[in-house]
């Protein structure tokens, strides 16, 4: 597979201005050739680096396809570390269509998803944690998951990770050059293995807290707005996203499905979900509404409950807070504006950890606090020059990383088998390993290239 050159359009579906077809492989020029006639005559080929005017041309037919440029890159300079052309012409989805089709036709194979980046992995150009951020890059939603991507593409985090695999190798090699070796004097000691594992374990777990920033920038926090029929959930769903999105009548039960939306606050994304009040229902319809909305409030990443302020405490407000009390939330007492009747006192008692904050959806009183609080609760910011986790499948293999490192600790602090403790060892390093790639697994390569558009 990899010997085949292969081509594909870099430039997303769509209509637009320009579009870009790449090819990629030992025979990317030669497939070139065949279909793209230079406007001037260019001696010695087609130089590298420089754009060169022409037509692209099928050659089974007299007419032009459409005018383009030629752009080549000579291995081992270019995205992928082999030949690379780069037809970029109009984009026009048939012309580009045609273009690929003749290409195929003059020797390529189409490109599955992500194989051009899974080249540029496969032959040094990047790590797996470069290889997620190209694709981050492309697909990111916010200003902050772009920063935080153009960095990673940079190294950043892989060059954190180098650091943190080297310090565990260095702890693993003086285990076990002690148990292989005791009469050499190269042991290194429970208390000095300790002490190395004390500094290294904070750092593995200010990576693995720094997901949930990750997750808000990048993948978005999915936030269930919930409460008692007729509190303002809707009307609070339409001043989050800035727009009359969900129906809004004075009657009880309006909103019998769930509606789902995108916001972004700050550089954070967050999926807010408006669903059927909760409590009694007494329609059919409105009975499966709230049964659904239960179930989305518990998959949730967090929840917004909100409660009618112009009312006094119920019993179905306190089983509601107490509910969802292992949820991460954030408090709104809405309808502000009316006359109080709700006891504050009372619903910050319950609340617990979660802020309260009094709004009017309905005046647009207190929204921009509002959004300020879901933004610090649920994308807490991390310090400029720290790194985020985007990701799911690295979060995973540092947590394993993280409860690796605990037992080895407790191990040697227990003054248990110094081989278990090493045995745990080995599974960090193993598991770093994965993160960064250098451990290459069918599972792994799966799990981060089947995520990619077919141009990257």
């Amino acid at each position: 597979m990899l010997e085949d050159t292969i081509i594909a359009r870099a430039t997303p579906p769509g209509i637009g201005g320009l579009g870009v077809v790449r090819i990629s492989g030992r025979r990317a020029l030669a497939v070139a050739e065949k279909i793209f006639e230079a406007g001037r005559k260019t001696r010695g080929g087609f130089p590298v680096r420089r754009p060169v005017f022409g037509t692209v041309r099928d050659p089974e037919r007299p007419s032009a396809l459409d005018e383009a440029f030629l752009t080549y890159f000579k291995a081992p300079r270019s995205y992928t570390r082999e030949d690379v052309v780069e037809i970029s012409a109009h984009g026009s989805p048939a012309v580009l269509e045609a273009i690929v089709r003749l290409g195929v036709e003059a020797g390529a194979r189409p490109a599955g998803p992500g194989e051009f980046t899974l080249r540029a992995f496969l032959n040094g150009r990047l790590d797996i944690i470069q290889a997620e951020a190209v694709n981050d890059l492309v697909r990111s939603v916010s200003l902050g998951q772009a920063r935080v991507s153009s960095r990673q593409l940079g190294g950043s985090l892989s060059r954190r990770v180098a650091r943190l695999r080297g310090r565990l190798v260095s702890l693993l090699s003086g285990i076990e050059a002690g148990l292989e070796f005791p009469d050499e004097g190269l042991r290194t000691g429970p208390a000095a293995a300790i002490k190395a594992l004390a500094s290294l374990i904070p750092e593995v777990e200010r990576l693995v807290a720094s997901y949930e920033r990750g997750q808000a920038i990048g993948e978005g926090v999915t936030l269930a707005l919930v409460g008692r029929a007729n509190v303002g959930k809707s009307t609070l769903f339409n001043a989050l996203l800035g727009d009359e999105r969900a129906i809004v009548t004075p009657y009880p039960g309006t909103t019998r499905d769930f509606l789902r939306e995108t916001v972004v606050i700050g550089e954070a994304v967050f999926h807010l979900v408006d669903m059927a009040g909760l409590g009694r229902p007494s329609h059919p319809v409105e009975k499966r509404g709230v049964a659904l909305g239960r179930r989305i409030a518990r998959e949730a990443d967090g929840l917004v409950v909100v409660l009618d302020a112009s009312k006094a405490w119920s019993a179905e407000d306190g089983r509601l807070l107490r509910g969802f009390a292992g949820k991460k939330a954030v408090v709104v007492l809405n309808k502000s504006d009316l006359p109080r009747g709700l006891d504050e006192r009372r619903v910050r008692a319950s609340a617990g950890s979660s802020p309260v904050l009094e709004v009017s959806a309905l005046k647009g009183r207190n929204i921009d606090p509002l959004r300020q609080a879901l933004r610090t609760r649920f994308a807490p910011d991390a310090g400029q020059d720290e790194e985020v986790v985007l990701h799911a499948r690295q979060r995973d293999r540092l947590q394993g990383t993280l409860e690796a490192l605990k037992k080895a600790e407790a191990l040697l602090a227990g003054r248990g088998p110094e081989e278990l403790a090493a045995e745990e060892l080995r599974e960090a390093v193993r598991l770093v390993g994965e993160l960064a790639g250098e451990v290459r697994t069918e599972e792994v390569l799966g799990e981060v290239f089947g995520r990619f558009c077919v141009g990257k």
